[in-house]
């Protein structure tokens, strides 16, 4: 068997699997793991799979810092969708938590409150789409700003958060990953989103499916830790079982809708 035979295998077993491990390549194969190793070591610097603690993965899994402008057109019809869903579990005279990123920014677009609502939020796009509901009490919270955000992060944020109580905080991250939990590219950021998590009953995590098997450098907190997960209707099944398996309640957004509808 020449080397691309061997190469075709292992990429055809990684569209498969997603994943799998040096040893099973070795057996599938017929070669020895050292034969291997050199063989995902080429494909890797081809760009074509990525290697991980003794095994094969077909993309990369962590997630690099975007400016908020990049991230603003990506994926928009499935976070409109997933704005859309959230806005529903907001209840009469509510006080929630809204955390940062562009899947946040269409949520906001979406809340239509029920008589009054208060919200505190890390971000000024946030605070600048609600601003034009009268309906809507609105909380900035202080810190440093930073800047691919558009948000704030630090100590002033925090100190405001441990004098307040919410029902909800809802969300966005970076990377969802089973074994590592839900991360952001910002350690900051993964503070204050912990510490959003502390000062609320529940974390209602808005993520899109592109974000799950993705890892960000700072870790927020462990999936257990989370209450509802919103994602799209491309998300894959094994992953919504794996959800449902650790008893998250999971809301699929279908379909999409124009930005201000109800």
């Amino acid at each position: 068997m020449t080397k691309e035979d061997r190469h075709n295998i292992i990429l055809d077993q990684l569209m498969k699997k997603e994943s799998i491990l040096v040893t099973d390549l070795a057996s599938i194969i017929n070669v020895t793991s050292v034969t291997i190793r050199k063989d995902l070591t080429e494909l890797e610097m081809q760009g074509k799979l990525y290697r991980s603690h003794g095994k094969a993965i077909l993309i990369d899994p962590f997630t690099s810092n975007r400016s908020i402008n990049d991230k603003e057109r990506l994926c928009q019809e499935e976070k409109i969708s997933i704005g859309h869903e959230a806005a529903h579990l907001i209840g009469k005279d509510d006080s929630i938590l809204i955390a940062s990123g562009t899947t946040l920014h269409n949520f906001a677009r979406c809340i239509r409150p029920q008589h009054r609502l208060t919200v505190m939020t890390a971000s000024i796009p946030v605070s600048q789409i609600l601003s034009q509901n009268e309906d809507i009490d609105i909380i900035q919270l202080g810190g440093t700003l930073r800047h691919s955000s558009q948000s704030v992060v630090g100590d002033f944020s925090r100190i405001m958060l441990s004098e307040c109580s919410f029902t909800k905080l809802f969300i966005g991250v970076d990377g969802i990953d089973f074994e590592f939990g839900i991360t952001t590219t910002d350690m900051r950021e993964a503070r204050l989103n912990k510490a959003m998590m502390d000062a609320s009953q529940k974390t209602i995590v808005l993520a899109d499916s592109s974000k799950f098997g993705k890892r960000g450098f700072a870790k927020i907190a462990n999936l257990e830790e989370i209450d509802i997960i919103i994602t799209d209707e491309h998300i894959k099944k094994a992953d919504a079982l794996r959800i449902e398996e650790l008893g998250i309640k999971l809301i699929i957004a279908k379909g999409s809708f124009p930005i201000g509808s109800k």
